[in-house]
Parts: structure tokens; sequence; C-alpha cells
């Protein structure tokens, strides 16, 4: 007869809880939805609506960055009303609405999909995080892990999504293509329910938070605001992690704004006779993730003690989105003198290749880090403000769209990168601060 597992050391998933596959197929499915939409977007605004690119990049950026931006209210209502997981629950079938919506014709049904889905996802979103972050006490070395096998399953969702939704919306029919994100979104719920038993003890953990009252610093004095001095080191800390990832993001959510114009409009998406839908070019970010993850994983381990630190980790992410904006540079200046050239489709490739190793430099860490510095008791919160970040780079990637013209891309394209590496070499000078104000975190 085998020794029953040790508290907190559920190993039946792949050596983790069982709780951590629950999270992963929900994810996966509402990221399905999500990014599948997204994917034609601002295509579908451009063709089918008759927005000028300027219109519809405003359209999208106000979306996509009030999505994320929702987030930090999500968590809220989770630390004070609904808990985590009935916020996701509610959150997901308001998101599964507002697809639904979408597969209506008339335009007011257009605005009125995009709230739903914004009010849906800011309810979901950092809960499902808080929640994978839950299933791990606060000394299982398990945890960076498990997010990063929870990353996967929001990259599949990101692979499938476009595939299959994006291809039925531009071959088929547009509306059908929202109505298909509708059903991925449902997938996840059932899937949700489904498995509530297996993260009652993050539920539960979440549940056990420590009251205000009860905060007090390392040396026994009072705290400020219901937070120990330690947490606020901790929390200025995460201040830095946020202006790094509101950089990071600008130039990486043009995925869905300014680049995948340029995957529509000035690229050349015929291979062996088929022209294959825009859309398509943002699952080579996934798949390069699926791919790059397994070898960064290794690095890290191999690294050992010569592991970059968590701050040095964001700056390099935010630097190789530079990087592939400046190679971008290239085709964009053969555009501006012909703007009747199509650029070969491997401009693009190489730019999303590019700035996927930096998101497997920032964005799994992030997560990670957000849930280990967080007070737990406004850990909801505190990952909303993680998203906020995204969301203020969506805001600023939709607005950048404007310029999606052949005279203006070199202009552009040298601007993200010139601001990327700035801040990066920022993050670097600030890295030894940041160590000291994390208070032991690693």
């Amino acid at each position: 007869m085998s020794a029953p597992a040790a508290p907190g050391r559920d190993a039946s998933w792949f050596g983790h809880p069982r709780g951590l596959s629950t999270m992963f197929f929900t994810e996966m499915w509402e990221r399905f939805s999500y990014y599948g939409m997204r994917a034609f977007l601002i295509l579908y605004m451009v063709h089918v609506l008759g927005f000028d690119k300027a219109h519809a990049g405003h359209v999208y950026g106000l979306y996509t960055g009030s999505v994320w931006g929702m987030a930090v209210f999500g968590g809220i209502v989770a630390d004070n009303w609904l808990g985590q997981y009935r916020s996701v629950l509610v959150g997901g079938i308001i998101i599964a609405l507002g697809h639904f919506t979408l597969a209506f014709h008339p335009l007011p049904f257009f605005y009125a999909g995009l709230t739903l889905i914004v009010i849906g996802t800011g309810l979901l979103k950092p809960n499902v995080s808080g929640i994978v972050g839950a299933l791990y006490d606060e000394q299982d070395q398990r945890r960076d892990a498990g997010f990063s096998i929870f990353y996967m399953g929001i990259n599949t969702g990101a692979i499938l999504g476009p595939l299959i939704a994006d291809t039925i919306a531009e071959k088929v029919d547009w509306h059908l293509g929202f109505a298909c994100a509708g059903v991925g979104m449902t997938l996840g719920l059932w899937q949700y329910v489904a498995g509530r038993e297996r993260i009652r003890p993050a539920i539960e953990r979440l549940s056990r938070k420590v009251r205000p009252k009860e905060a007090v610093t390392v040396t026994g004095a009072p705290a400020f605001l219901g937070l120990s001095v330690v947490e606020w080191k901790r929390i200025a800390a995460m201040g830095v992690f946020f202006v790094c990832a509101i950089v990071f993001w600008f130039g990486y959510e043009q995925a869905g704004s300014s680049l995948n114009l340029l995957g529509d409009q000035y690229t050349n998406r015929t291979v062996f006779g088929f022209t294959f839908p825009a859309g398509w070019f943002v699952t080579v970010q996934s798949f390069c993730v699926v791919i790059f993850a397994p070898i960064f994983a290794w690095m890290w381990v191999r690294l050992g003690k010569r592991e970059p630190s968590t701050p040095t980790k964001f700056a390099i992410g935010v630097g190789f989105v530079g990087l592939s904006y400046l190679l971008l540079l290239i085709p964009g200046g053969a555009l501006h003198a012909n703007p009747d050239f199509r650029i070969s489709l491997w401009w693009l490739v190489g730019c999303y290749a590019i700035q996927e190793l930096g998101e497997l430099c920032l964005s799994p860490v992030g997560l990670s880090v957000f849930t280990k510095l967080s007070p737990v008791r406004i850990v909801g919160m505190m990952l909303g403000l993680w998203f906020l970040a995204d969301a203020i780079g969506n805001w600023l990637a939709g607005y950048a769209a404007a310029y999606m013209t052949p005279s203006a891309m070199p202009g552009l394209f040298l601007a993200v990168a010139l601001i990327c590496l700035g801040w990066a070499v920022i993050a670097l000078i600030l890295t030894p601060v940041v160590k000291r104000l994390m208070g032991g975190v690693h």
C-alpha cells in the first residue's frame, strides 16, 4: 500500500495537481474563442463594415485594450463578492453570449457583442490565473513549471482558433466565424464545470485569505493600509514589471492590428497555388511557443545558478520585440519604394519568431511572479493589473494601425524598435533595485 500524498502535492497529472488539467483545457477553449475571433476582427471591419484603417484600428485597440483592462475590475469583483470560481463561470457565459451576438448582421449587434466579450473576459481572465497559482502552496517549487504547462494550453487554443474560426470567416461566412468562436467558449465552460472537484483545493485555499487587519511587517509592527512593508516593496517591484509589460505588449499585440494589415494587403500569401487567409499569420506566434517552450525550459534548468533573474528576463523579452521590428525595416523600405510590391511571407514569419523568444522570457514568467508577489487577499486585483498592462499595450497597438501605409511603415517600425530597445536597456539598469524589492522571491 503506497503512502498517502503530502498535502498540496497532488501529482496525478504529469506530476502536477489534477486541477491543472481542468484549468488547462478551460483556458485553451477560451483562448480558442478569443484568438479565433481576433484573427479576423480588423479584416471584418475593413472588408465588410467598410471602416477605414484608422477607424478600424481605433475600434480594434479600444476593444482589445478594454478586454484586458477590465481584468482589474474582474479581480476586484472576485476578491470581494463572487469569488474566483463563480467569476470564471459567469465570465465564460457572458463571453459565449458575446460571440453568438456577433453572429447577427446588424451593426448594433457588433458593438453589443464586443461589449459582452469585454465584460466576460474581465471576470474570467485574472481569476483563471489566480486559481492556477492557488493549486500550489507557497513552498511548492512546481509553480513555475505549472504555469509553463498552463501557457501551453493558452497557445494551443491560439493555434486552433485562427485555423478554424478565421478560415470559416474568410472562406465561408464572416458571421459563422463569430459563432464558431462562441462554440469554443461553450466547450470551455463544459470542461470547467465538469472538473470542479479537481480545482476544489485551490478554491478552498483562496477562500482562506488573510484579512487586512492580520497583516504585519516582518518585525511585527502594524501594517499600512492592511499591507506590510515587505508587501509594499513587492508591489513596487510589480510596478516595474508592469511598465515592462506595457512596452512589450505594445510591440507584440500589433500582430492583430498593423501587422495583420501588413499580412492582408502587402504580403504574398499564395503557396503552391493556394492563397491562405491572412488571419493564419497570427498562428505563427503560438506555433513558435510550442516549439521553443521545451527548449527554454531545458535551457533554464541547464543554466542552474546562472539562470537570469526575473527582472533580467523581462528586459530580454522587451529587447527581442525591438529586434523583430528592426527586421521589418527591410521589407518596409521596399514597400516605401514600390507600394505595389508584395513582400515575402517569410518576413512576417521571422518577425513573429523573434517576438516569441521575447514572449517566453516575459509572459509566463510574469504570470508566475505576480501570483508569488501578490498579497493573497488581493491576488485577483493584482493579476488584473498584470492584464491591464496588456490592455494599455493593445490600445497603443490599435492606434498604430492608422500608420499602415507604404510611406509610413518604415517610420512606424523604427519607432517601435527604438522604444522597445530603449526600455530594455533601462530595465537592465533597474534589475538590482527590483531584485531587492522582491524580498527574496525568486
